[in-house]
């Protein structure tokens, strides 16, 4: 066997074992091993019946005035220890949300997104984002006060609250009420707008003769750690923006931390910290003229617990017979770009917007994400958006991508005397290369001027991929056909003729699921191939050949939308290029 057949082969075979073995090898059994340590905190929490008590501190703990520490909430107990729903909760009643609160420790626990749903069937549920405390996993805000002496009572998780009305709503906001019985009276009102936005007013009146320092605070809790559905590709989890600088922190991360947490004292007022999901956010957005401490936490405990918590750094001073107020606020829903971005700009939150993942082409992916909704708002479908884009890209990239198919058609039309150099110094391989750079300095030829495009393709592909995974924008987005979802990959499969055949193919890894737009990307690839000029080196040449094929398989785990770009650029560019080589050849 030849040595360049030999080397083919060894390529060829280590490409696809990468390809297929970083599938199987790795990714499936992460996917496996992250649902299989779900699966079993899940079966711990049940039959353990209860929560370890340790974890359940009553109210927030201070050492000293000035350094308190946020314990949080009465820990989630479960099993017969669970409270039992008897406060009355008040009705949430909004145009994105519905949903409850309870009186008994005034903790938003109970917000579904009427906006979305779990799948695209018209009869599944919605999205049901905070859960209630006595739920199974619970996932709830809460915010209060503490005090560094323990000198007065403060509301606490059993709080049972006077409210003026049982429902919430934009038009009626709800007033909260509770006397500590020595001396402190603390008013809550609580509002919500349009969207998925909750403001808290409190504010504490004292009746007596001393001043005391009180320190508002603010905490996110969530039970049991979420499958995540990036993996490596987006962060979902706790995260935070302190000093205009973004602190993301992994669940594992946390565990390994222990009770201690991670602490962070910014050193310029404001900041926000929250949990998020990859399409979800539960934000907490203290008032942006204090400084606080933020942190996250994994609590103690028999299953997963995790909380962000944020703390006034100075307290308020509340002067004997006076009035002390603070406000915040609680964003708990749909990660919508445009309405982070508003509320970003509306109270001064840094870098709401980085909620949202765009990834390290940020500069990129964002402008990419804008450009492709503002198309959507013309046309009408995020599909055919996609696509103008494409043309868009294609445009301003023309007079780099012209210059170098023009070099390309070149040598494809010299590719008869490439051939005779090749065959005159078949066995002088430096004369072979010295007289063929000869014969491209004479015809203005760049031998690498086929790289460009590639090249230019890589941060506009990893962008888009970006803003097709993670804008909930693209959720659920259709394009036509059987295309009901441009973030979901291609539904269909070769494996049943596209569904014609009635079984499923489900069992097969994803990559072997070929559907019908990674086949037509790889025909497109395959195609565009073709017009290129054949590489120098033979071996090279049939390496080539093989790409459109690891391609297919490649993008059929993609986002069909991003499949859908690579088709219809590489139409484009198949186009531009015939163009261009008639044009040579008129020339000539």
């Amino acid at each position: 066997m030849k040595p360049e057949n030999r080397n083919l082969i060894l390529a060829v075979v280590l490409s696809m074992a990468v390809l297929f073995g970083w599938q199987i090898m790795v990714v499936q059994p992460e996917i496996e091993k992250e649902q299989a340590r779900l699966d079993m905190i899940a079966k711990q929490a049940r039959e353990s019946g209860q929560q370890d008590d340790s974890a359940r501190p009553a109210a927030p703990e201070a050492e000293s005035i000035g350094t308190p520490k946020v314990a949080g909430a009465a820990a989630a107990p479960m099993g017969e220890n669970r409270p039992a729903e008897t406060a009355k909760r008040v009705i949430i009643d909004a145009p994105l949300v519905k949903g409850s609160f309870s009186l008994q420790g005034a903790r938003i626990d109970d917000i579904v997104l009427t906006g979305y749903r779990e799948t695209l069937k018209s009869d599944s549920d919605n999205i049901h984002f905070l859960k209630k405390f006595s739920s199974e996993s619970p996932f709830f805000a809460e915010f209060g006060w503490s005090i560094a002496d323990n000198s007065q009572p403060m509301p606490s998780a059993k709080t049972l609250w006077q409210v003026d009305r049982t429902l919430l709503s934009p038009s009626s906001p709800v007033t909260l009420r509770w006397d500590n019985g020595k001396g402190l009276i603390f008013i809550r009102k609580i509002s919500i707008n349009d969207d998925y936005l909750i403001t808290y007013n409190d504010q504490v009146e004292s009746r007596l003769d001393q001043a005391v320092t009180l320190f508002p605070y603010g905490l996110v809790r969530r039970q049991d750690t979420p499958p995540s559905s990036g993996l490596y590709i987006l962060h979902e989890g706790p995260l935070g923006v302190f000093d205009e600088t973004l602190n993301e922190q992994d669940y594992g991360d946390l565990r390994d931390a222990g009770g201690n947490g991670i602490t962070v004292t910014p050193t310029t007022a404001g900041g926000w910290i929250g949990i998020t999901d990859k399409y979800w956010l539960a934000a907490l957005l203290p008032s942006q003229t204090e400084k606080f401490s933020f942190s996250f936490k994994s609590l103690p405990g028999r299953s997963d617990r995790y909380q962000v918590d944020y703390i006034d750094q100075n307290g308020l001073i509340l002067p004997a017979g006076g009035v002390v107020e603070v406000e915040g606020r609680l964003f708990a829903g749909a990660k919508k770009v445009a309405l982070l971005d508003q509320y970003k700009d509306k109270y001064g939150i840094p870098n709401f917007d980085l909620a949202i993942d765009f990834g390290w082409f940020y500069f990129l992916t964002k402008p990419f994400f804008l450009v492709i909704n503002w198309l959507n708002g013309i046309l009408g479908n995020f599909g055919v958006a996609v696509l103008a884009f494409t043309v868009i890209v294609k445009l301003i990239f023309y007079p780099l991508a012209n210059k170098s198919y023009r070099s390309m058609g070149k040598m494809r039309l010299l590719q008869p005397k490439i051939q005779q150099i090749r065959e005159k110094h078949a066995e002088d391989r430096m004369a072979m290369n010295r007289e063929m750079m000869e014969l491209y300095k004479t015809e203005k030829i760049n031998p690498a001027a086929g790289c460009l495009p590639v090249l230019l393709q890589i941060p506009v592909f990893f962008a888009l991929y970006k803003v097709l995974f993670v804008t909930i924008e693209m959720r659920h987005a259709p394009f036509f056909g059987w295309i009901t979802d441009l973030s979901a990959p291609d539904p269909t499969s070769v494996f049943n003729l596209f569904g014609l055949l009635p079984y499923s193919v489900g069992f097969l890894p994803p990559f072997l699921q070929l559907g019908i737009w990674p086949i037509l990307m790889g025909i497109s690839m395959f195609l565009q191939m073709r017009l290129n000029p054949a590489p120098p080196d033979p071996v090279q040449a049939k390496i080539f050949q093989f790409m459109p094929l690891i391609f297919t398989f490649l993008l059929a785990t993609f986002p069909a939308g991003l499949v859908i770009y690579w088709t219809w650029n590489n139409l484009l560019s198949m186009a531009q290029q015939w163009y261009i080589i008639r044009s040579i050849e008129k020339e000539r």
